[in-house]
């Protein structure tokens, strides 16, 4: 299978001798929403930075679209436009002084003919709903827009892969579905490839395809989210928690014998387990 994007025993070293990364082997699948978990700390934000070329890896390889990707000053550019990166904070990646100028400068940056970057621009503020922001300055959005904004102007670059550094931090529950609506909208309408990093383990069973658990640098685990649900222990040792619905069906087994399956985790999964007990309840 060619894998949109993949590390092949990535590791990272920082100055002060760290090893952020150590011999990390992910594969993102074409059109997929791929997860990588972990607590603060696991390696997730310095293995985005790898993929974008920010950083440069100590070992191992990355590739793109089976490719190895080169690091060499000439071809970080082109690196840079097909792997985006938003930043968990988006004041990290907002500077430009009103929304219209923020999302261009990625199209403007590349050299393009002003009707296409007018073209660009408008589809992407209207891929992420801030079309009626296009004039407002980026300092008087609110936490939700300016996320909104930066997703944009990556989009503005037309990259095949999209990289989302924990997306739904700082957000209200609203805000949180609003935006992974928006991200399960881009990987169905563009086919675009979406990593994303987070330890909110409620958005991974509704929104991940598959999933890598990352601890200490390493990779811990990997699977489905219902593979992962199965393996509370792999998940608690890593600091991170189940699903609030797994967590249920853990915790019904335990305190009250009613046998249901581990692997569901959502709201959808959990109602059709109970039914399908109560059927069969019924049918005695």
């Amino acid at each position: 299978m060619n894998y949109a994007i993949e590390t092949r025993e990535l590791c990272y070293t920082y100055e002060d001798g760290t090893r952020a990364l150590d011999a990390i082997s992910i594969r993102a699948a074409r059109g997929a929403v791929t997860g990588i978990l972990g607590a603060n700390g696991a390696g997730k934000s310095t293995l985005f930075l790898n993929l974008n070329g920010v950083l440069t890896p100590s070992g191992g390889q990355v590739l793109l679209d089976g490719k190895e990707v080169s690091y060499a000053r000439r071809d970080l550019p082109e690196l840079r436009r097909k792997v985006g990166i938003v930043f968990q904070d988006p004041d990290d990646q907002l500077f430009s002084a009103d929304v219209y100028r923020d999302i261009s400068f990625g199209a403007v940056n590349l050299g393009l003919p002003p009707e296409e970057v007018r073209r660009r621009v408008e589809l992407a503020m209207e891929r992420t709903g801030v079309t009626a922001l296009r004039d407002k300055p980026t300092h008087a959005l609110s936490y939700g827009q300016k996320k909104r904004v930066a997703i944009a102007g990556v989009l503005v670059m037309e990259p095949s892969v999209m990289i989302l550094d924990e997306p739904t931090a700082g957000l209200d529950p609203q805000g949180v579905s609003e935006l992974m609506r928006l991200l399960t909208a881009l990987r169905d309408q563009l086919k675009m490839t979406i990593l994303l990093a987070t330890h909110d383990m409620d958005i991974v069973p509704l929104y991940c395809d598959y999933a890598y658990v990352l601890s200490g640098g390493r990779v811990a685990g990997e699977g489905t989210a219902e593979e992962l649900v199965c393996q509370p222990g792999l998940l608690r040792e890593n600091h991170l928690r189940l699903p609030r619905m797994a967590h249920l069906m853990e915790v019904l087994a335990r305190e009250d014998g009613i046998d249901l399956p581990r692997s569901a985790a959502t709201i959808g999964a959990v109602r059709r387990a109970i039914l399908e007990l109560l059927n069969k309840e019924e049918m005695r």
